[in-house]
């Protein structure tokens, strides 16, 4: 796998042909497994295929029971230098119904121990979990504050497929989620953050000190990326493609020199609903001059008449030629942006 992924690599080096690299992001899967060596492997293959910012972002995702004191000391060896951890919650009656593989203790401990080594965290948190009311919500972000976290990113839970969380559902074992529940556990991260100087540049992303994710605004910002290995997605700001899953079929389709990918190219209006999406998610907010230039005056023209019932009612304001959501419009954004996106 490692030889296919420093291939692949290699292959797509002219799809960022004279541009700069400045973010390389291990996620999906367990990529902490990997040792320090392996992963200086695969990140000195981009240094010596592309053009690498000199204050390149590197981080690894991680869980908690990965993160020894020893595999934490191996990483801070590593060109590694930001960590992403996927703690959810420090309380073990959260964690078990989340079916997740770390303890609290290990949640902890592994916060303590990068703190250590890494001047570049990000934590997660998981937030509208069933049983867990504000009082346990409130001590799961104090305890961040704390351990003086620069950057944490927040979800609400989603009951997906083929989960443990989804059999307590369907047997009355647990309730459903609360959506009421999950939207005052929002406003309460967002409150107490701001409080402590967090800035929420995205809907689901809080920084502080200005430690924004460069991986993740890029994203947000429509930016070129590429995606190396089973199932990672890539953007070339016109098309969209994604490598198959299966790990033995990627590996003989790169022996064979073939990127196993497939790829769905973006008309105009799908591009103009990702700015609206994205806009809407980010303090950056939606410039209309931009959106302009780009779609035209009738893209504008119908984003401002669609927009302004939620004007009206306070949940988008326009302020010096950009749409921003408002406070009170946050924990409904996506829902906003869906309905001033454009149809076919």
């Amino acid at each position: 796998m490692l030889t296919a992924l420093c291939k692949e690599i290699t292959f797509r080096r002219d799809e960022f042909k004279n541009e700069k690299v400045k973010s390389i992001y291990f996620g999906g899967g367990t990529p902490s497994i990997l040792s320090t060596r392996e992963i200086n492997s695969l990140i000195q293959t981009v240094f010596d295929n592309y053009i690498v910012s000199k204050s390149v972002e590197i981080t690894l995702e991680a869980n908690p029971d990965d993160l020894s004191e020893e595999k934490i000391l191996e990483l801070s060896k590593s060109v590694v230098n930001r960590l992403s951890i996927g703690v959810q919650s420090f309380f073990q009656k959260d964690l078990k119904l989340l079916n997740r593989s770390h303890t609290s203790d290990q949640a902890i401990n592994c916060i303590k121990f990068a703190s250590r080594y890494f001047d570049n965290i990000s934590v997660d948190l998981i937030y509208g979990i069933p049983k867990m009311d504000n009082s346990r919500w409130i001590k799961n972000i104090e305890y961040l504050l704390s351990s003086n976290i620069n950057h944490i990113s927040a979800y609400a839970l989603t009951v997906e497929p083929r989960t443990a969380l989804k059999k307590y559902i369907e047997k009355g074992l647990i309730k459903n989620i609360d959506d009421k529940q999950s939207q005052e556990q929002f406003y309460i991260l967002l409150n107490i953050l701001e409080s402590h100087g967090f800035e929420n540049y995205e809907l689901s992303n809080f920084a502080r000190n200005r430690q924004y994710s460069i991986n993740n605004s890029s994203y947000w910002r429509r930016k070129k990326y590429i995606g190396i290995g089973p199932s990672a997605h890539s953007f070339n700001l016109n098309e969209r493609s994604w490598n198959i899953r299966n790990n033995k079929k990627y590996i003989e389709s790169i022996k064979k020199n073939i990127i196993p990918c497939e790829q769905e190219k973006l008309s105009k209006i799908d591009k103009f609903n990702e700015v609206i999406m994205f806009g809407l998610r980010t303090n950056k907010g939606i410039s209309l001059k931009h959106l302009e230039n780009e779609f035209g005056s009738l893209y504008k023209r119908q984003l401002l008449k669609h927009a302004q019932k939620y004007i009206s009612d306070n949940f988008i304001f326009l302020e010096k030629d950009h749409l921003y959501i408002s406070k009170k419009g946050k924990f409904l954004s996506d829902g906003i942006a869906s309905d001033l996106f454009m149809l076919n």
